[in-house]
């Protein structure tokens, strides 16, 4: 939790009377004071994909892909979703985030329909592994960045299932301590959005103070629809000479693996 006596909001984002969404500073980033990390706006793009989806009967996400273009203020926000195609089984979707009149964000969704479908036992992989440990299991930590500003530090609980974080791999549990949007219960898919974002953060093996590691992207697979309020991040960075990089993150919920996500890192010294 923040030092800092800056008031703490209720939820991430403000459903505005236009349909727009107005960021809280729960959203603040690491990187730069009146930027948003990319976790709370992706997890926002989520829910109107969601929503989109649903009126085809589609409820899984199997792919979310997010290209961020530009950093996201903390300010007011506007979506715009897609339909790409609809069809029995899978439809793939775009959206787009706008700030003002700048694209800041690009998606694209493949959301698929469920359909209950009881596996044979003794199949290869299965039980699907569990993470490190479990939340319960796990020790309390905090964001090198926690304490100068209130923000995504405040947003999200985090415990220690295994390593150090920002030193190397680690696994990580995240649970939001505030809501995405205020009076709303946030999706599991939403759960997953805020926290997959953070897999670079997490297994730096960089000195924050002196290298940025800024992801341009982000792309979740999940395998199966998450289910709680904890998720599991199990991550690691791997670095090029050209100052470029990539964290992949093994996703999982208390009951076992979920899916991966993976983010392009441009890596550089920090001014």
């Amino acid at each position: 939790m923040t030092t800092s006596t800056e008031a703490l909001p209720s939820s991430a984002y403000e459903l505005m009377s236009n349909g727009n969404y107005r960021a809280s500073v729960l959203t603040r980033g690491p990187w730069h004071p009146e930027h948003q990390h990319a976790g709370p706006p992706i997890a926002l793009v989520c829910r109107a994909i969601e929503h989109s989806a649903a009126g085809h009967g589609l409820t899984h996400i199997g792919r979310l892909t997010a290209n961020l273009l530009r950093p996201v203020p903390i300010g007011e926000l506007a979506i715009e979703v897609a339909t790409d195609y609809a069809g029995r089984n899978a439809g793939h979707f775009s959206a787009r985030l706008l700030a003002g009149t700048k694209e800041v964000a690009r998606f694209t969704a493949l959301v698929q329909r469920e359909n209950e479908l009881p596996l044979p036992e003794g199949l290869q992989g299965h039980p699907l592994p569990l993470a490190p440990k479990t939340p319960e299991e796990s020790a309390p930590c905090t964001f090198p960045f926690a304490g100068k500003h209130v923000g995504y530090a405040d947003l999200v609980e985090t415990r220690i299932a295994h390593g150090r974080m920002f030193n190397g791999p680690s696994a990580i549990w995240f649970r939001l301590r505030h809501a995405l949007l205020d009076q709303e219960e946030p999706s599991e898919y939403q759960r997953v959005a805020v926290a997959a974002d953070s897999g670079n953060g997490i297994s730096a093996i960089l000195d924050f103070e002196r290298y940025s590691f800024v992801n341009s992207d982000l792309s979740v697979h999940l395998l199966r629809r998450p289910r709680g309020e904890w998720i599991c991040l199990d991550a690691r960075t791997q670095l090029g000479p050209n100052g470029t990089g990539l964290a992949e993150s093994a996703l999982y919920d208390v009951h076992g693996l979920i899916g991966r996500a993976l983010q392009s890192l441009s890596v550089s010294h920090r001014k």
